[in-house]
């Protein structure tokens, strides 16, 4: 835990002392906060227990540009063994020669895995999905949303808040919102629903919640919102309940971690026995378990309460978002945010 809350600016030496001390400990570098707690007590800890002779050093950082930015800096001298990535910065890393490749001869796992966990051009494989969800709060929305278009509703103006694109949540919204109007390819036009945001704005709080979007519809600062579904679903119990989680029945989107091996990692065996681990059914049911996200591993047995606070009963309605084209065409969506959308807001 004291290695997770070390700064970035010294983290390169950081890691080098941490990983001398041991020949069997493996440097995963994944998301700082909530998923560190939950991924460790879920993953980590039983992969330790299986594996007694490895150890496996969480360093923890905000979001995957700020991982992508230390692997960088160590490509000649790699520090950590593996990586946990958005799939658009996983696929970055791989054309910057970062990563080696998760196959068959990794992992056995990968064979079961669902067939969008499989990013062409990325050489790790997807680890976690999660969808975008309508949260709400329970005082000032008595009954559970089920479209999207509830965001649209007049008696809620002024307590909508949105996180704006370029967050990943607003580029998701855009994609979602692009369906709800009846747009075509979000991959070559999203003016549909960019014009459907639009519509929204007069009604929204703000675009750039705080501390996050999930702090002020719990506390009741606003009325509705979204968010992503794993960390919607813990706040929604450590809230009491003030926090509602809707899966909208028109569906949603995946957003998928990928887990990668770093090229000339230096426990690179111990890296692959663990990542075979986070692949397997065990782990990945236990992390679903845990926190919510949906497996990728179409083995996976998951206990019935928590599977109905996922989307893996619901992989039908689920837009199949190729998230290696939208990094192509996310600058220009960004633009029409700022030019067609905020300025809309009262």
């Amino acid at each position: 835990m004291m290695f997770a809350r070390l700064s970035i600016a010294v983290s390169a030496l950081t890691i080098a002392a941490v990983t001398s001390a041991s020949a069997e400990t493996v440097t995963l570098t994944a998301y700082s906060g909530i998923f560190q707690e939950h991924y460790t007590k879920a993953v980590i800890e039983p992969f330790m227990k299986k594996y007694p002779d490895i150890t496996v050093q969480f360093y923890g950082m905000p979001n995957s540009a700020q991982m992508l930015g230390t692997l960088r800096a160590q490509k000649s001298s790699p520090q950590i063994d593996v990586a946990i990535l958005d799939v658009s910065v996983a696929k970055a890393g791989t054309d910057e020669g970062l990563f080696d490749k998760v196959d068959e001869s990794v992992s056995a796992n990968v064979k079961d895995l669902y067939p969008n966990a499989h990013a062409e051009g990325v050489a790790g494989v997807g680890v976690t999905f999660d969808n975008l969800v309508i949260i709400y709060n329970t005082d000032q929305v008595k009954t559970a949303p089920t479209s999207w278009n509830s965001l649209w509703d007049k008696q809620y103006e002024g307590k909508v808040i949105i996180q704006a694109a370029p967050d990943i949540q607003g580029t998701t919204f855009t994609i979602i919102s692009n369906k709800l109007a009846g747009g075509g390819d979000y991959k070559t036009d999203v003016s549909a629903g960019i014009a459907k945001i639009g519509e929204l704005a007069p009604g929204v709080q703000t675009w750039d919640p705080k501390p996050d979007v999930y702090a002020p519809i719990a506390n009741g600062q606003a009325a509705l919102g979204i968010g992503w579904n794993a960390r919607a679903q813990i706040y929604s119990g450590t809230s009491g309940g003030k926090l509602g989680v809707a899966l909208p029945q028109e569906g949603s989107g995946f957003q998928i971690n990928t887990i990668n091996l770093v090229k000339n990692a230096p426990e690179s065996d111990a890296a692959k026995k663990f990542i075979d681990y986070a692949l397997s059914p065990e782990a990945q049911a236990a992390f679903t378990g845990e926190m919510f996200y949906a497996p990728t591993n179409s083995k996976t047995v998951i206990a019935r309460d928590a599977l109905k606070r996922t989307a893996a009963d619901d992989m039908d309605k689920m837009i199949d978002i190729d998230w290696l084209a939208v990094a192509k065409v996310r600058d220009g969506i960004t633009e029409q945010w700022r030019r067609r959308i905020i300025p809309l807001s009262r």
